[in-house]
């Protein structure tokens, strides 16, 4: 049995990625604008990818306003997802089962832990590290190489969890064995590193886990 799991936040555990896209989409909707839903595909889960969310609009709009309206339909939309299926299952097996579990995530200790406590999930992580903790983010192994680390684990003993590209890549660098579950926004990536790729964590059990990993 790994002694550790490491999981992503968003898109993984709270599909927080897809409702950013589904704002845009709405306020574009709302405006009578058209919008290209694959462009925000490509952007989610990445990082230092400059982009104007805005161009359809009239150049003279209040772009500050426009951030604020967005900022407060995407944390309405946000706020309304429930963890992903098959997430609460798979943490309390491992929390009963006496595994370390940690969280590395390309977003802020803000975002993560507010979420987590939102919906009472932050019992369940003994590590969590964040983007402002390393020097640098997905695709690069440090956040990995932190909660490793926090957990007081090796890669060799420890299962990541992810959705994206860049975050596969980065606990594949990290050198740990790597679980991809796609959200909607990344479904349509091809995933290299990963030893076991798969719909949902739905049915994804600790005997499953040590066939594969142990």
């Amino acid at each position: 049995m790994p002694r550790a799991l490491i999981f992503d936040f968003d898109g993984l555990l709270v599909d927080t990625e897809t409702v950013l896209i589904d704002a845009w989409v709405q306020m574009h909707a709302e405006d009578g604008l058209p919008c290209d839903r694959e462009t925000l595909h490509y952007i989610v889960g990445h990082t230092g990818i400059a982009h104007d969310y805005w161009t359809a609009y009239a150049p003279e709009i209040d772009r500050d306003a426009l951030d604020a309206r967005y900022r407060e339909t995407a944390r309405t939309l946000t706020l309304a997802a429930p963890p992903l299926p098959g997430a609460i299952a798979l943490l309390t097996a491992a929390r009963a089962a006496g595994l370390k579990i940690g969280l590395a995530s390309n977003s802020s200790h803000a975002h993560v832990e507010g979420h987590l406590n939102y919906r009472g999930m932050r019992g369940y992580f003994d590590c969590i590290v964040c983007r402002e903790d390393v020097p640098s983010g997905k695709p690069e192994p440090d956040v990995y190489l932190a909660a490793l680390r926090g957990l007081g684990v090796h890669a060799v003993e420890t299962v990541a969890f992810e959705d994206s590209v860049p975050g596969h890549v980065a606990a594949h660098r990290a050198g740990l064995r790597v679980v991809v579950v796609p959200n909607p926004s990344t479904a349509r990536f091809d995933f290299p590193h990963a030893h076991w790729q798969l719909p949902s964590l739905v049915g994804v059990t600790l005997a499953e886990l040590e066939k594969r990993f142990g």
